[in-house]
């Protein structure tokens, strides 16, 4: 993988790059699309091509438990078995295993996890998290941690921390002794924890700088706290990880925060978000959010985004999209998520154009303010 910073913001930390892996380059910020289980539901790759996505996201828990890794294997990984041939990043699992609750029981060692699908016991451990990520063949593989709740007790916190910094040095054994199954290289992140605590986050931002990885991601965040800690939190983290490597923050999120944070200096987003509120009526569009199921719209029949790039969306009806959602059609949730995605590839490619011209962080006060407003 290589990274080239292109052009930096004088009034900020945002910087526009390119980062180049052997299925192709994305353009950074970039917004990664979703794909839990080898597909960004309710979006078909063509409508993902057609959107300029560069990349999308697996995830290591779900991809494990089905289809399984065998048939991933015989597949030829998850780009083999899905269709995808542009760059994917894989989750290394540690959100979701922080999900299940009382379903997991964390030692040193590794999780011990019920599935949620037929309830059998399984075992993550840094080495196989690796080993599971080498099978599904991602482009860009992460670390196994521990993402701690919030709130959380600084004790807590802190011996989470350390215990995510012990598995990391597991996580990078395990891949410098491995290599990829397939005919493309795989790189390696590891994730900064710590909570919201300042000290902790600068510790572990040291650890994971000295890790000397192509890149580097934030965790733990977007889990509850006010979006004031999530940046506090994330500036104090890109001051201290190195300015030539991609920064990648886990899981944020609204396209305010998306926003903000490339201001602070992150290339690297992904949320479910835009896919998982398009299939309960939210839409978002360069005019705001709109909930459409509100009877306000039922006989509007103006164009759910006049702006969108995507035709379907500059063509269907706010009225006729209230119908389908209402009525549970599953074209309801198809289209959501078509303009969801839209709008959140539009921004950040915006954002981008903004940065290369030298005006972003005024264009990014006020659409901030405009991304929030609800029409």
């Amino acid at each position: 993988m290589k990274f080239s910073i292109n052009k930096a913001d004088a009034q900020s930390a945002a910087r526009t790059g390119t980062i180049t892996l052997s299925r192709g380059t994305i353009n950074t910020p970039i917004f990664m699309p979703v794909g839990t289980a080898g597909t960004v539901k309710a979006v078909h790759f063509e409508e993902l091509h057609r959107l300029n996505a560069e990349i999308i996201l697996g995830n290591t828990y779900h991809l494990y438990l089905r289809p399984g890794l065998e048939i991933l294997k015989t597949a030829g990984g998850l780009h083999g078995f899905n269709g995808w041939q542009k760059p994917m990043l894989t989750d290394s699992g540690g959100y979701q295993v922080y999900s299940l609750g009382e379903r997991r029981k964390i030692t040193e060692e590794g999780v011990k996890f019920q599935s949620h699908i037929d309830g059998s016991y399984h075992n993550f451990t840094p080495e196989n998290v690796m080993d599971i990520q080498r099978t599904i063949g991602a482009d860009i593989m992460m670390a196994f941690d521990e993402c701690t709740p919030y709130p959380c007790e600084y004790n807590y916190a802190k011996k989470s921390m350390e215990m995510t910094h012990r598995w990391l040095d597991r996580c990078i054994k395990r891949f410098d002794e491995t290599t990829h199954h397939y005919q493309h290289p795989q790189v390696f992140f590891p994730i900064v924890q710590g909570s919201v605590y300042e000290d902790l986050r600068k510790q572990s931002a040291e650890v994971i700088a000295s890790k000397n990885c192509l890149g580097n991601a934030i965790g733990g965040l977007s889990v509850g706290e006010p979006a004031e800690e999530m940046y506090a939190t994330t500036e104090t983290v890109c001051n201290i990880l190195p300015k030539n490597k991609p920064r990648y923050l886990m899981g944020v999120g609204k396209p305010e925060n998306i926003l903000e944070a490339i201001a602070l200096g992150i290339d690297m987003f992904d949320c479910v978000l835009p896919t998982r509120n398009a299939r309960n009526g939210t839409y978002y569009t360069s005019e705001g959010v709109i909930n459409i199921k509100n009877k306000k719209w039922e006989n509007d029949h103006s164009p759910i985004d006049p702006n969108s790039p995507m035709e379907v969306c500059r063509t269907h009806t706010k009225a006729y999209l209230r119908h389908l959602i209402i009525s549970k059609e599953i074209l309801g949730g198809q289209l959501a998520s078509i303009q969801n995605l839209s709008f959140y590839l539009w921004l950040i490619g915006q954002a981008r154009e903004q940065i290369n011209a030298g005006t972003f962080f005024n264009w990014k006060n006020k659409m901030v303010k405009k991304v929030m407003e609800r029409p």
